[in-house]
Protein backbone atom coordinates (compact mmCIF):
# COMPACT_ATOMS: atom_id res chain seq x y z
CA UNK A 1 0.00 0.00 0.00
CA UNK A 2 1.24 3.26 -1.12
CA UNK A 3 -1.23 6.01 -0.80
CA UNK A 4 -4.89 5.83 0.07
CA UNK A 5 -7.89 8.02 0.44
CA UNK A 6 -10.80 8.85 2.48
CA UNK A 7 -14.08 10.99 2.13
CA UNK A 8 -16.12 9.96 5.47
CA UNK A 9 -19.23 10.91 7.61
CA UNK A 10 -15.96 11.95 9.90
CA UNK A 11 -14.36 13.86 7.52
CA UNK A 12 -13.42 14.84 3.82
CA UNK A 13 -9.56 12.85 4.21
CA UNK A 14 -8.20 10.03 6.06
CA UNK A 15 -6.20 12.37 8.41
CA UNK A 16 -9.58 14.15 9.58
CA UNK A 17 -11.33 10.65 9.57
CA UNK A 18 -8.88 9.09 12.04
CA UNK A 19 -8.60 11.66 14.33
CA UNK A 20 -12.38 11.77 14.95
CA UNK A 21 -12.16 8.04 15.27
CA UNK A 22 -9.98 7.55 18.04
CA UNK A 23 -11.90 10.62 19.64
CA UNK A 24 -14.99 8.53 19.51
CA UNK A 25 -16.58 11.01 17.74
CA UNK A 26 -19.77 9.75 15.96
CA UNK A 27 -21.09 10.84 12.18
CA UNK A 28 -24.37 9.90 12.45
CA UNK A 29 -27.47 12.69 12.72
CA UNK A 30 -30.94 13.00 11.04
CA UNK A 31 -30.92 13.31 7.60
CA UNK A 32 -30.29 16.54 5.80
CA UNK A 33 -30.62 15.60 1.98
CA UNK A 34 -34.72 14.84 1.84
CA UNK A 35 -37.61 15.07 4.09
CA UNK A 36 -37.96 12.22 6.54
CA UNK A 37 -41.30 13.06 8.21
CA UNK A 38 -42.63 9.45 6.81
CA UNK A 39 -39.82 7.59 7.62
CA UNK A 40 -39.41 4.91 10.38
CA UNK A 41 -35.41 5.92 10.58
CA UNK A 42 -35.17 9.58 9.99
CA UNK A 43 -31.55 9.49 10.24
CA UNK A 44 -28.02 8.60 8.66
CA UNK A 45 -24.15 8.81 8.57
CA UNK A 46 -23.94 11.68 6.13
CA UNK A 47 -20.92 12.95 4.08
CA UNK A 48 -20.64 17.02 5.55
CA UNK A 49 -19.30 19.79 3.79
CA UNK A 50 -18.16 17.70 0.19
CA UNK A 51 -18.39 19.75 -2.86
CA UNK A 52 -17.30 17.33 -5.79
CA UNK A 53 -16.13 20.32 -7.41
CA UNK A 54 -13.12 20.73 -5.53
CA UNK A 55 -11.92 17.52 -7.67
CA UNK A 56 -14.17 17.32 -10.99
CA UNK A 57 -14.90 19.93 -13.42
CA UNK A 58 -18.70 21.21 -13.68
CA UNK A 59 -19.77 19.29 -16.59
CA UNK A 60 -18.24 16.02 -14.97
CA UNK A 61 -19.51 16.33 -11.87
CA UNK A 62 -23.35 16.93 -12.88
CA UNK A 63 -23.06 14.04 -15.32
CA UNK A 64 -21.94 11.63 -12.56
CA UNK A 65 -23.63 10.02 -9.29
CA UNK A 66 -22.45 10.87 -5.84
CA UNK A 67 -21.16 7.80 -5.53
CA UNK A 68 -18.55 8.10 -8.31
CA UNK A 69 -17.65 11.92 -7.00
CA UNK A 70 -17.07 10.08 -4.03
CA UNK A 71 -14.75 7.73 -5.62
CA UNK A 72 -12.90 9.81 -7.55
CA UNK A 73 -12.00 12.59 -4.80
CA UNK A 74 -10.64 9.81 -2.56
CA UNK A 75 -8.84 8.48 -5.63
CA UNK A 76 -7.12 11.31 -6.40
CA UNK A 77 -5.81 11.39 -2.68
CA UNK A 78 -4.34 8.19 -2.63
CA UNK A 79 -2.68 9.34 -5.95
CA UNK A 80 -1.37 12.15 -4.87
CA UNK A 81 -0.09 10.44 -1.10
CA UNK A 82 1.50 7.48 -3.86
CA UNK A 83 3.56 10.02 -5.98
CA UNK A 84 2.42 8.54 -9.12
CA UNK A 85 2.21 9.21 -12.50
CA UNK A 86 0.96 7.09 -14.51
CA UNK A 87 2.68 8.79 -18.00
CA UNK A 88 5.84 7.16 -15.80
CA UNK A 89 4.88 3.97 -15.33
CA UNK A 90 2.59 1.15 -18.14
CA UNK A 91 -0.41 2.07 -17.78
CA UNK A 92 -1.34 -0.94 -19.02
CA UNK A 93 -0.42 -2.62 -15.94
CA UNK A 94 -2.00 -0.31 -13.68
CA UNK A 95 -5.96 -0.88 -12.91
CA UNK A 96 -8.49 -0.20 -10.92
CA UNK A 97 -10.65 -2.22 -8.66
CA UNK A 98 -13.60 0.07 -7.16
CA UNK A 99 -16.49 -1.86 -5.17
CA UNK A 100 -20.07 -0.69 -4.51
CA UNK A 101 -22.77 -2.53 -3.24
CA UNK A 102 -25.88 -0.54 -5.33
CA UNK A 103 -24.02 2.01 -7.72
CA UNK A 104 -25.89 5.09 -8.50
CA UNK A 105 -29.25 4.86 -6.23
CA UNK A 106 -29.27 8.06 -5.84
CA UNK A 107 -29.41 8.94 -9.05
CA UNK A 108 -32.37 6.14 -10.06
CA UNK A 109 -34.01 7.35 -6.94
CA UNK A 110 -34.03 10.83 -8.44
CA UNK A 111 -34.69 10.04 -11.40
CA UNK A 112 -37.60 7.66 -11.11
CA UNK A 113 -39.59 10.45 -9.25
CA UNK A 114 -39.32 12.67 -12.59
CA UNK A 115 -40.46 9.87 -14.58
CA UNK A 116 -43.72 8.95 -12.58
CA UNK A 117 -44.32 13.04 -11.71
CA UNK A 118 -42.70 14.82 -15.08
CA UNK A 119 -43.19 11.79 -17.87
CA UNK A 120 -40.61 9.72 -19.88
CA UNK A 121 -39.31 12.29 -22.18
CA UNK A 122 -37.91 14.39 -18.74
CA UNK A 123 -35.51 11.47 -17.74
CA UNK A 124 -31.82 12.31 -17.86
CA UNK A 125 -30.35 10.78 -20.48
CA UNK A 126 -27.46 9.89 -17.97
CA UNK A 127 -29.21 7.71 -15.68
CA UNK A 128 -28.06 4.62 -17.27
CA UNK A 129 -24.10 5.52 -16.72
CA UNK A 130 -24.64 7.39 -13.47
CA UNK A 131 -26.51 4.89 -12.07
CA UNK A 132 -24.09 1.77 -13.84
CA UNK A 133 -22.31 0.03 -10.58
CA UNK A 134 -18.66 0.65 -12.55
CA UNK A 135 -19.26 4.41 -13.12
CA UNK A 136 -16.98 4.75 -10.09
CA UNK A 137 -13.47 2.47 -11.67
CA UNK A 138 -14.47 4.28 -15.01
CA UNK A 139 -14.49 7.59 -14.21
CA UNK A 140 -11.11 6.78 -11.88
CA UNK A 141 -9.35 4.52 -14.84
CA UNK A 142 -10.27 7.77 -16.98
CA UNK A 143 -8.67 10.41 -14.48
CA UNK A 144 -5.71 8.28 -13.58
CA UNK A 145 -5.08 7.12 -17.46
CA UNK A 146 -4.99 3.54 -16.40
CA UNK A 147 -5.53 1.41 -18.97
CA UNK A 148 -4.89 -2.36 -17.45
CA UNK A 149 -8.01 -4.11 -15.56
CA UNK A 150 -11.08 -1.80 -14.95
CA UNK A 151 -13.79 -3.72 -12.71
CA UNK A 152 -16.66 -3.04 -10.27
CA UNK A 153 -16.94 -5.58 -7.65
CA UNK A 154 -20.15 -5.88 -6.68
CA UNK A 155 -20.85 -8.52 -3.20
CA UNK A 156 -22.46 -6.20 -1.17
CA UNK A 157 -21.59 -5.43 1.97
CA UNK A 158 -17.82 -6.93 0.99
CA UNK A 159 -17.28 -5.33 -2.44
CA UNK A 160 -14.49 -3.15 -1.05
CA UNK A 161 -12.85 -5.77 0.47
CA UNK A 162 -12.98 -7.98 -2.15
CA UNK A 163 -11.96 -5.01 -4.85
CA UNK A 164 -9.16 -4.66 -2.77
CA UNK A 165 -8.30 -8.52 -2.11
CA UNK A 166 -8.52 -9.00 -5.94
CA UNK A 167 -6.14 -6.20 -6.70
CA UNK A 168 -3.17 -8.27 -4.29
CA UNK A 169 -4.18 -11.27 -6.66
CA UNK A 170 -3.77 -9.05 -10.20
CA UNK A 171 -0.41 -8.58 -8.42
CA UNK A 172 0.48 -11.89 -7.12
CA UNK A 173 -0.12 -13.35 -10.64
CA UNK A 174 1.85 -10.65 -12.10
CA UNK A 175 -0.87 -9.34 -13.98
CA UNK A 176 -0.45 -5.79 -12.81
CA UNK A 177 2.07 -3.61 -11.27
CA UNK A 178 -0.57 -1.03 -10.08
CA UNK A 179 -4.02 -1.38 -8.73
CA UNK A 180 -5.84 1.52 -7.53
CA UNK A 181 -8.33 0.10 -5.23
CA UNK A 182 -11.20 0.45 -3.00
CA UNK A 183 -14.92 0.87 -2.51
CA UNK A 184 -17.67 3.85 -2.97
CA UNK A 185 -21.06 4.23 -2.02
CA UNK A 186 -23.61 7.04 -1.65
CA UNK A 187 -27.53 5.30 -0.76
CA UNK A 188 -28.59 8.08 1.37
CA UNK A 189 -31.70 8.51 -0.61
CA UNK A 190 -35.53 7.70 -0.34
CA UNK A 191 -35.66 4.40 -2.29
CA UNK A 192 -32.66 3.17 -0.50
CA UNK A 193 -33.37 4.52 3.05
CA UNK A 194 -37.22 3.16 2.82
CA UNK A 195 -35.84 -0.18 1.41
CA UNK A 196 -33.98 -0.91 4.21
CA UNK A 197 -36.12 -0.30 6.52
CA UNK A 198 -38.57 -2.28 4.84
CA UNK A 199 -36.21 -5.22 5.31
CA UNK A 200 -36.02 -4.45 9.00
CA UNK A 201 -32.29 -3.76 9.03
CA UNK A 202 -32.13 -0.31 9.57
CA UNK A 203 -32.54 1.08 13.37
CA UNK A 204 -35.22 3.33 14.53
CA UNK A 205 -33.80 4.94 17.37
CA UNK A 206 -34.79 8.16 16.33
CA UNK A 207 -34.45 9.64 19.66
CA UNK A 208 -30.87 9.30 19.98
CA UNK A 209 -29.45 8.80 16.83
CA UNK A 210 -25.63 9.21 17.86
CA UNK A 211 -26.30 5.85 19.74
CA UNK A 212 -27.78 4.27 17.14
CA UNK A 213 -25.27 2.13 15.94
CA UNK A 214 -24.32 0.32 19.13
CA UNK A 215 -22.86 -3.24 17.75
CA UNK A 216 -22.63 -5.94 19.94
CA UNK A 217 -24.82 -4.10 22.41
CA UNK A 218 -27.79 -5.69 23.55
CA UNK A 219 -30.02 -2.89 23.14
CA UNK A 220 -28.65 -2.68 19.20
CA UNK A 221 -31.83 -2.48 16.67
CA UNK A 222 -30.23 -2.32 13.23
CA UNK A 223 -27.32 -0.52 11.30
CA UNK A 224 -27.01 2.65 10.35
CA UNK A 225 -26.70 3.51 6.64
CA UNK A 226 -23.72 5.48 5.54
CA UNK A 227 -21.62 6.63 2.54
CA UNK A 228 -18.44 7.83 1.87
CA UNK A 229 -15.42 5.87 -0.53
CA UNK A 230 -11.98 4.57 0.12
CA UNK A 231 -9.65 4.02 -2.14
CA UNK A 232 -6.26 2.79 -1.40
CA UNK A 233 -3.15 2.57 -3.85
CA UNK A 234 -1.76 -1.03 -4.05
CA UNK A 235 1.66 -1.82 -5.61
CA UNK A 236 4.06 -4.98 -6.63
CA UNK A 237 7.80 -4.95 -4.44
CA UNK A 238 9.40 -4.34 -7.78
CA UNK A 239 7.03 -1.25 -8.78
CA UNK A 240 7.97 0.56 -5.19
CA UNK A 241 11.53 -0.28 -5.24
CA UNK A 242 11.37 1.67 -9.50
CA UNK A 243 9.44 4.61 -8.60
CA UNK A 244 11.61 4.98 -5.02
CA UNK A 245 8.69 5.45 -2.99
CA UNK A 246 7.83 3.90 0.55
CA UNK A 247 5.00 1.96 1.21
CA UNK A 248 2.46 2.47 4.22
CA UNK A 249 1.28 -0.90 4.67
CA UNK A 250 1.71 -4.60 2.93
CA UNK A 251 -1.33 -6.38 2.23
CA UNK A 252 -0.04 -9.61 3.55
CA UNK A 253 -3.40 -11.79 2.93
CA UNK A 254 -7.04 -12.13 1.43
CA UNK A 255 -9.22 -14.79 2.30
CA UNK A 256 -12.76 -15.37 1.10
CA UNK A 257 -15.74 -17.59 1.43
CA UNK A 258 -19.52 -18.02 0.97
CA UNK A 259 -22.00 -18.84 3.08
CA UNK A 260 -24.22 -20.86 0.87
CA UNK A 261 -27.34 -19.91 3.59
CA UNK A 262 -29.43 -17.25 3.12
CA UNK A 263 -30.14 -13.71 0.61
CA UNK A 264 -29.80 -11.82 3.80
CA UNK A 265 -29.12 -13.41 6.80
CA UNK A 266 -25.45 -15.37 7.93
CA UNK A 267 -24.85 -18.68 7.88
CA UNK A 268 -25.84 -19.53 12.18
CA UNK A 269 -23.04 -21.96 12.32
CA UNK A 270 -20.13 -19.21 11.35
CA UNK A 271 -18.28 -22.01 9.91
CA UNK A 272 -18.29 -20.50 6.56
CA UNK A 273 -16.92 -17.04 7.74
CA UNK A 274 -14.15 -18.74 10.18
CA UNK A 275 -13.36 -20.15 7.14
CA UNK A 276 -12.16 -17.19 5.24
CA UNK A 277 -10.02 -15.66 8.18
CA UNK A 278 -8.52 -18.75 7.96
CA UNK A 279 -7.49 -18.37 4.37
CA UNK A 280 -6.22 -15.12 5.01
CA UNK A 281 -4.34 -16.57 7.20
CA UNK A 282 -2.95 -18.90 5.68
CA UNK A 283 -2.19 -16.86 2.87
CA UNK A 284 -0.54 -14.12 4.95
CA UNK A 285 1.97 -16.65 6.66
CA UNK A 286 0.72 -15.90 10.46
CA UNK A 287 -0.74 -17.47 13.41
CA UNK A 288 -3.10 -16.65 15.19
CA UNK A 289 -1.79 -15.31 17.72
CA UNK A 290 0.30 -12.63 15.49
CA UNK A 291 -2.80 -10.94 14.79
CA UNK A 292 -2.67 -7.59 17.18
CA UNK A 293 -6.39 -5.99 16.35
CA UNK A 294 -9.24 -7.27 14.97
CA UNK A 295 -11.76 -4.52 12.86
CA UNK A 296 -14.78 -6.30 12.91
CA UNK A 297 -17.88 -6.26 10.44
CA UNK A 298 -19.64 -5.04 13.47
CA UNK A 299 -22.68 -4.24 11.94
CA UNK A 300 -25.21 -3.32 14.81
CA UNK A 301 -27.59 -6.15 13.74
CA UNK A 302 -28.69 -9.00 16.03
CA UNK A 303 -27.29 -11.48 13.78
CA UNK A 304 -24.23 -10.18 12.68
CA UNK A 305 -23.01 -9.55 15.43
CA UNK A 306 -23.53 -12.80 17.27
CA UNK A 307 -22.45 -14.73 13.73
CA UNK A 308 -19.45 -12.99 13.78
CA UNK A 309 -17.73 -13.27 16.98
CA UNK A 310 -18.77 -17.27 16.98
CA UNK A 311 -16.96 -16.96 13.35
CA UNK A 312 -13.98 -15.26 15.18
CA UNK A 313 -13.96 -17.65 18.41
CA UNK A 314 -13.75 -20.62 15.54
CA UNK A 315 -10.99 -19.24 13.12
CA UNK A 316 -8.73 -18.02 16.11
CA UNK A 317 -9.55 -20.55 19.19
CA UNK A 318 -8.45 -19.62 22.19
CA UNK A 319 -6.87 -16.48 20.76
CA UNK A 320 -9.66 -14.92 19.82
CA UNK A 321 -9.97 -13.61 23.94
CA UNK A 322 -6.42 -12.50 24.00
CA UNK A 323 -6.92 -9.97 20.67
CA UNK A 324 -8.05 -6.13 20.76
CA UNK A 325 -11.72 -5.72 18.49
CA UNK A 326 -13.68 -3.08 17.50
CA UNK A 327 -16.28 -1.74 15.55
CA UNK A 328 -15.66 1.74 13.63
CA UNK A 329 -18.89 1.74 12.14
CA UNK A 330 -20.57 2.00 15.69
CA UNK A 331 -19.29 5.76 14.66
CA UNK A 332 -18.89 5.73 10.70
CA UNK A 333 -22.49 4.10 10.36
CA UNK A 334 -22.27 1.10 7.64
CA UNK A 335 -20.78 2.63 4.31
CA UNK A 336 -22.18 -1.00 2.36
CA UNK A 337 -20.14 -1.59 -0.46
CA UNK A 338 -17.32 1.36 0.82
CA UNK A 339 -17.25 -0.22 4.43
CA UNK A 340 -14.24 -2.67 4.08
CA UNK A 341 -12.18 0.22 2.21
CA UNK A 342 -12.95 2.20 4.67
CA UNK A 343 -11.94 -0.19 7.47
CA UNK A 344 -8.83 -1.05 5.45
CA UNK A 345 -7.54 2.41 5.68
CA UNK A 346 -8.46 2.53 9.17
CA UNK A 347 -6.16 -0.78 10.19
CA UNK A 348 -3.09 0.96 8.57
CA UNK A 349 -3.89 4.08 10.57
CA UNK A 350 -4.12 1.90 13.74
CA UNK A 351 -0.80 0.14 12.96
CA UNK A 352 0.72 3.57 12.26
CA UNK A 353 -0.14 5.44 15.30
CA UNK A 354 -0.38 2.33 17.75
CA UNK A 355 -4.00 3.02 18.45
CA UNK A 356 -7.08 0.68 18.49
CA UNK A 357 -10.10 2.87 17.75
CA UNK A 358 -12.94 2.34 20.27
CA UNK A 359 -16.83 0.65 19.85
CA UNK A 360 -18.48 3.47 21.39
CA UNK A 361 -22.32 3.17 22.60
CA UNK A 362 -21.28 -0.25 23.77
CA UNK A 363 -23.15 0.18 27.59
CA UNK A 364 -24.82 -3.27 27.65
CA UNK A 365 -23.05 -5.71 26.38
CA UNK A 366 -24.88 -8.93 24.68
CA UNK A 367 -23.98 -12.18 26.18
CA UNK A 368 -23.03 -13.74 23.54
CA UNK A 369 -20.74 -11.32 22.37
CA UNK A 370 -18.44 -11.95 24.70
CA UNK A 371 -14.87 -10.84 23.52
CA UNK A 372 -12.76 -7.90 23.44
CA UNK A 373 -14.12 -5.31 21.63
CA UNK A 374 -12.79 -2.37 23.49
CA UNK A 375 -15.44 -0.21 24.36
CA UNK A 376 -15.93 3.70 24.66
CA UNK A 377 -12.68 4.84 24.74
CA UNK A 378 -9.53 4.26 22.32
CA UNK A 379 -6.43 1.89 23.27
CA UNK A 380 -3.14 2.24 22.63
CA UNK A 381 -0.94 -0.57 21.64
CA UNK A 382 1.79 -1.41 19.80
CA UNK A 383 0.68 -3.30 16.49
CA UNK A 384 2.73 -5.41 14.12
CA UNK A 385 -0.71 -7.65 12.60
CA UNK A 386 -4.17 -6.39 11.74
CA UNK A 387 -7.01 -7.65 10.56
CA UNK A 388 -10.15 -6.45 8.42
CA UNK A 389 -13.60 -8.63 8.89
CA UNK A 390 -16.71 -8.10 5.99
CA UNK A 391 -19.66 -9.37 5.14
CA UNK A 392 -22.68 -9.18 3.00
CA UNK A 393 -25.60 -10.01 1.77
CA UNK A 394 -25.93 -13.19 -0.13
CA UNK A 395 -23.16 -14.51 2.14
CA UNK A 396 -19.91 -12.99 0.76
CA UNK A 397 -16.93 -13.24 3.77
CA UNK A 398 -13.83 -11.45 2.91
CA UNK A 399 -11.28 -10.90 5.30
CA UNK A 400 -8.00 -8.97 4.88
CA UNK A 401 -5.00 -8.93 6.99
CA UNK A 402 -2.20 -6.11 7.22
CA UNK A 403 1.05 -6.12 8.37
CA UNK A 404 3.22 -2.90 9.49
CA UNK A 405 5.90 -2.56 7.57
CA UNK A 406 9.41 -1.36 9.77
CA UNK A 407 10.80 0.71 7.45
Amino acid sequence: MTGFGVVSPLGLDATSTWEALKKGQSGVDFIKTFNVDDYETKFASEVKGFDPLDYLDKKTARRTDRFAHFATAAAQQAIAQANLNVANVDPYRTGVLIGSGIGGISTLSIQHEILLTRGPRRVSPFLIPMMLGDTASAHVSMLAKALGTNLCIVSSCSSGADAIGNGLELISRGEADIIIAGGSEAPICPIAVSGFGSLRALSRNNDYPQKASRPFDSQRDGFVIGEGAAILLLESEESVVRRGVTPLAELAGYGSTSDGFHITEPSPSGKSAAKAITKALIRAGIEPNKIDYINAHGTSTLLNDRQETLAIKIALGTEANNIPISSTKSMTGHLLGAGGALEAVICIKAMEDGIIPPTINLDYPDPLCDLNYTPHTAQTKSLQITMSNSFGFGGHNSVLIFNKLNT
